[in-house]
């Protein structure tokens, strides 16, 4: 048994084969926070705007949980291969493009297709990459510095602009053109704006409501 252990660490730690097991152990990592991320959204959906008994509740949290990390893990899986075979196919050297053909591949082929689960995943991408417009706080280090690349926070004066341009327009499109948003979006936004403009005594204005 401890011969064979062994020789399987010597083959995961082999230079040769890294850039394969890169492949697994991200789609590994793709599935792994996939479950931690949709299975505490899921509960809390299925708690707040669920239907149907339990038992269909749980199903529906499963279901969306399995969808989040497998695609998740698809994607990385993609993600990396794609960057693998552009690297083979230019002499080992990697350019700027390579990442983004291959998150475009990823992308098409993963999250192309139109679910609740897909939608959500790529409404919270876009809206990162949006916020990367925002002017920073600071100015990134000079390239070629050796400072450690970090995240930079957005300027507090930009992000106050930013924030209220964003509630204003959301704000807008909920009451004129509800139909635009996105579902889980517009259930949650229905229940903080217009459900609580419902009740019939202290029970429905305190504890649930009509």
């Amino acid at each position: 048994m401890g011969s064979r252990l062994d020789a399987l660490n010597a083959l995961v730690n082999n230079p040769k084969y890294a850039d394969y097991l890169a492949i697994l152990k991200g789609a590994r990592n793709g599935f792994v926070y996939g479950v931690k991320i949709r299975f505490p959204h899921a509960v809390v959906m299925a708690i707040l705007f669920g239907r149907g008994d339990w038992a269909s509740r749980v199903r529906a949290i499963l279901r969306a949980t399995r969808t989040h990390a497998v695609n998740l893990a698809s994607f990385v899986a993609l993600y990396k291969s794609a960057m693998l075979l552009q690297r083979k196919l230019n002499d080992g050297k990697q350019r700027k493009l390579d990442t983004f053909f291959a998150g475009l591949v990823g992308g098409f082929i993963v999250f192309g297709d139109r679910t609740a689960v897909n939608e959500q995943i790529v409404l919270y991408v876009v809206s990162r990459v949006v916020a990367t417009l925002i002017p920073r706080a600071y100015p990134p280090p000079a390239p070629g510095s050796g400072a450690a690349v970090r995240p930079i926070p957005p300027s507090s004066k930009h992000f106050a602009v930013f924030s209220a341009l964003a509630w204003g327009a959301v704000m807008y499109l909920f009451a004129e053109k509800g139909y635009t948003i996105q579902p889980g979006m517009f259930s949650s936004m229905n229940y903080l704006y217009k459900d609580s403009d419902k009740w019939d005594g202290l029970k429905t204005l305190l504890w649930h409501n009509t």
